[in-house]
């Protein structure tokens, strides 16, 4: 180093005296350390410089080395070389590793010092007499003015890093140094250890500059012999030799880049690790990062260079064919795009389609002819508060684990303990019922312990892994009806009920045969299924091509849902409370009631009135419970309560019917047609709702014990039944009006035979080969913000289900979802969902983020996506450019693997997978 040499030309110049006394002694012993210096492995420790001239200069008087005690020092040395340096980079000081902001790295400093030292450490082991006895104060202030090259920071670096590490070696040299006799060959031994240790250092961190050493050692000891004749010319010899130097460690650093790009990485180290703490604590999530802005210009140049295939991680076998399907897919939207009429988005400046894929901005002018969740619900709540007068009525965090009782199974909305305690009754089991939290939780959920991958369908309809949902209260209270088994480290599912014990296909077929007009499959698409348990017969339903919305209360029935959700069935955590349930009016085809324990004759039916109002005209109503068959004075009290509130309903006894098998009796009703019965009762009780009663606002509204009117306009929906299945899914449903306008600016129905065209090509040609997801692994799928129901209904011919989201403040495209033989819910997504953790194994939200964080924190959003997806489930991602960089840094901060990133014309796709990192500490108990 620069600095080291300093010092020793000092301490040369103060020991010129015992230079000729010495001579022999020292020649031995430098030899002994070259032979050393070129078959040592190890490094020796880093000299001090400023505290070790101090110490030099009190010992000169008193210490001379042997031969044997020089020995005993480097064995020393090699002893803390092992302990320091193994598999270590070295101590090298701050300005060593740190980019300099001059354009000169700190590498070429530190070789100029370095070379510098080396050429002195080579004149000395050869012209130890002349360079002791004749060294100049001229070329000391050489040396000096040399040394100013290097910049002051540089300087007070290498000096703070000296006083930390000195006291140690202070004191071995102390000790060393009382027990040596003459203090010249001390300061010749101690310039030789210097310079063999700089030397080695260097060897050690670049192999290159190694063997340049060696060679310029060999051609400085070839100049010995001038350097001997004229002091001054040697001077002059080594002024030439350093600048050589710095010319050849130049060209030398310009051809290594490798060498080059690791210092730079050195160098940047703590800078990198504290961008990365950052990134963990959810900082950065407002801009990109540099990792993502690289990602985007690579991702957008390969979409100018059509290959945007080739920037997949996760490559398939047909990724040239699935190329060109992009390209086509790309040209044929920009097409579409370019036909249709700049009316149907004024608002969008740009003719190209975003993405090249993605389907037109939604119309503002389209947003007036549609009824939003927000606004029905808001001013239904607000007419029954009005009738009702005078009666009694983040960013800056770290992630982690939730601290609350449910653990593993914490549903936010459902488990808020809290909010429980502050309840004033449970009469209506306002206790099952959602209550948010004010703020949505930014902690994760734990997994469960010996955690397993989910079994795929349909063999987890059969049996699922125990450890996945530990509980076996159910199989304990249900197992001798078939509900649930424990069977080694699976939880087994024979297929039964309480209702079917001997299994849900015979009971399903019985119904068939009770009503032949169910026609399962075709008449029958959409069921609902009221207290499901683990859901058997939704999932036996599949075998009919029915969908089943089975739903049941977090009750003493542990995990009863998440048992659905775990064997792969349709369901969500619901109970028939004070509140209407998340679902549109008239749009089940069939509602079930197998047992499950609902008092529907109670308070003047008001809870059989809110099944009235989910279902479809024409529709039916199957309760299947001891009332129906047995005789029990308890029972025949509750069937005499049922059919007399059924009959002033206006429901149809269809049949009773009993199943021989499995012991059990069917009453099947049947909901009118039309308003004639209504009209011609005596008796208004339950009564009619009022006209200013909106059927289809249901969120956060209280029950109404009333009946909603049978729709009578044949244009009206609810006035006709749906077509067969399948032929209901592409069909525009009849009573959508043409001079309406639709979501994305076309009438209605152009609108929605346009998305169903655009989800049906995105999905066929992007979505199944391009983004590195393995359709056959995925069962369970949530579409976080449907429209019309295009991405579920694209996905029809695959063995999965997909539950439809409609936001509360959407437009309420809802029923025309259950219109086409699908389903779903309304949801705020600034709250919790109601679900399970890991129940999901995909997720799609198009234009869902970009929408939400102007109402909410994407935050706790994404710690609620976090949860309901299973390790080693998919979100799939359609949104603004801006959005798609905000959700990427939440997701490497919950240490998501990023599979894909796309933007063009401000509009971005990802794809990304979730892993099974879970934090390590628990969140303050509140």
């Amino acid at each position: 180093m620069g600095i080291g040499g300093k010092y020793r030309s000092n301490k040369r110049s103060s020991s010129v005296s015992y230079a000729s006394t010495v001579t022999t002694v020292v020649f031995v012993t430098l030899c002994v350390f070259g032979v050393w210096m070129l078959t040592s492995n190890s490094v020796s420790p880093r000299q001090t410089t400023t505290t070790r001239t101090a110490t030099d200069t009190n010992a000169v008087d008193n210490a001379v080395s042997s031969s044997n005690e020089e020995q005993t020092s480097k064995n020393i040395n090699d002893e803390k070389d092992k302990a320091v340096f193994e598999d270590n980079p070295g101590q090298l000081p701050d300005d060593a590793i740190k980019p300099d902001n001059d354009g000169k790295s700190e590498d070429d400093k530190a070789s100029e010092s370095d070379e510098d030292t080396g050429k002195e450490g080579a004149a000395v082991e050869e012209n130890q007499q002349v360079l002791e006895g004749k060294e100049s104060v001229e070329e000391q202030e050489k040396h000096k003015l040399g040394e100013t090259q290097i910049s002051g920071e540089s300087v007070l670096t290498q000096n703070q890093q000296s006083e930390q590490t000195s006291p140690k070696e202070f004191e071995e040299n102390k000790q060393t140094r009382n027990e040596e006799t003459e203090n010249q060959e001390e300061n010749n031994n101690q310039d030789s250890e210097e310079d063999q240790s700089q030397s080695v250092e260097k060897q050690q961190g670049n192999e290159k500059s190694k063997e340049w050493r060696n060679q310029e050692l060999d051609h400085l000891q070839q100049r010995g012999d001038k350097q001997k004749q004229d002091v001054e010319n040697n001077e002059e010899t080594q002024e030439t030799k350093i600048a050589k130097t710095k010319e050849d460690n130049q060209e030398t650093s310009k051809n290594d880049v490798n060498e080059l790009e690791d210092d730079q990485q050195k160098g940047n180290k703590q800078q990198s690790q504290e961008q990365q703490e950052l990134q963990m604590q959810g900082i950065a999530n407002t801009t990109f990062s540099d990792e993502t802005k690289d990602k985007q210009k690579e991702i957008l140049n390969a979409t100018q260079t059509d290959t945007f295939q080739n920037l997949l991680k996760t490559s398939t076998s047909n990724q040239e064919a699935t190329e060109k399907d992009t390209q086509s897919e790309f040209q044929n939207q920009e097409t579409q795009q370019q036909d249709s009429p700049k009316e149907e988005n004024p608002n969008d400046s740009n003719s190209e389609e975003p993405l090249g894929s993605s389907i037109p901005k939604e119309s503002n002018e389209s947003k007036k002819s549609w009824k939003t969740q927000k606004t029905q619900s808001e001013n239904e709540k607000e007419r029954q508060k009005d009738e009702s007068n005078g009666k009694a009525s983040i960013y800056g965090y770290t992630w982690q684990l939730c601290n609350v009782t449910a653990g593993p199974d914490y549903i936010p909305c459902l488990d808020n303990e809290k909010a429980l305690k502050k309840l004033h009754s449970t009469r209506h089991f306002e206790h099952r019922e959602r209550h948010c939290p004010e703020e949505g939780p930014t902690c994760l959920v734990s997994l469960p312990e010996g955690y397993k991958k989910p079994i795929s369908w349909p063999q987890s309809r059969d049996k699922i892994w125990y450890h996945n949902v530990p509980h076996t209260k159910l199989a304990e209270v249900k197992g001798h009806q078939n509900w649930v088994k424990v069977s080694g480290e699976f939880l087994t599912f024979p297929g039964g009920g309480t209702q079917f014990i001997h299994g849900a296909l015979h009971y399903i077929d019985f119904l068939q045969q009770s009503v032949p007009d169910i026609k399962w499959g075709k008449h029958t698409r959409v069921v609902l299924d009221v207290g499901c348990g683990v859901a058997s017969f939704g999932g036996y339903l599949f075998d009919r091509n029915v969908l089943t919305m089975s739903f049941a209360p977090k009750d003493e029935h542990e995990a009863q849902v998440q048992f659905a959700l775990e064997r792969g069935i349709p369901a969500i955590s619901a109970v028939m409370g004070s509140q209407r349930l998340p679902f549109p009016s008239r749009v089940f085809d069939i509602v079930h009631c197998a047992r499950c324990r609902v008092p529907w004759h109670a308070e003047g039916g008001l809870l059989l009135l809110e099944l009235n109002r989910v279902l479809r005209p024409g529709g039916y109503f199957v309760w299947s419970a001891t009332p129906v068959y047995q005789k029990l004075p308890e029972d025949m009290q509750i069937w005499r309560a049922m059919s007399s509130l059924t009959e002033s309903m206006c429901w149809k006894l269809v049949t009773i019917k009993k199943d021989k098998l499995n012991s059990i009796g069917v009453a099947v009703f049947r909901k009118p047609t039309s308003n004639e019965c209504y009209d011609k009762r005596q008796d208004n009780s339950p009564p009619m709702c009022k006209n200013s009663d909106d059927a289809n606002a249901v969120w956060h509204v209280p029950l109404q014990a009333c009946m909603h009117r049978v729709p009578v306009n044949q244009a009206e929906r609810g006035a006709r039944w749906p077509a067969n299945w399948p032929g209901r899914l592409q069909k525009a449903p009849y009573w959508l009006n043409s001079s309406q306008m639709g979501i994305y600016g076309k009438p209605a129905p152009q609108d929605f035979v346009r998305d169903y065209e655009h989800w049906t090509r995105v999905v066929r040609k992007l979505y199944m080969s391009g983004l590195g997801i393995s359709w056959s692994n995925v069962r369970n799928v949530m579409d976080m913000r449907a429209v019309y129901g295009g991405f579920a209904a694209a996905l029809k011919d695959i063995e999965m289900w997909v539950l439809n989201v409609v936001n509360f403040d959407s437009p309420d495209t809802l029923p025309i979802i259950y219109e086409r033989g699908l389903f779903g819910i309304y949801h705020d997504w600034c709250e919790s969902f109601s679900t399970y953790p890991r129940s999901y194994d995909l997720l799609h939200a198009d234009h869902l983020f970009s929408k939400l964080k102007k109402r909410c924190k994407l935050e706790p959003v994404m710690a609620e996506v976090d949860r309901i997806v299973r390790p080693g489930g998919k979100l799939i991602v359609r949104d603004e450019s801006k959005a798609i960089g905000e959700v990427e840094n939440l997701l490497k901060c919950l240490h998501w693997e990023i599979h894909l990133t796309f933007s063009k014309n401000q509009e971005g796709i990802l794809s990304a997978q979730k892993g099974d990192w879970r934090p390590t500490t628990y969140q303050a108990s509140s």
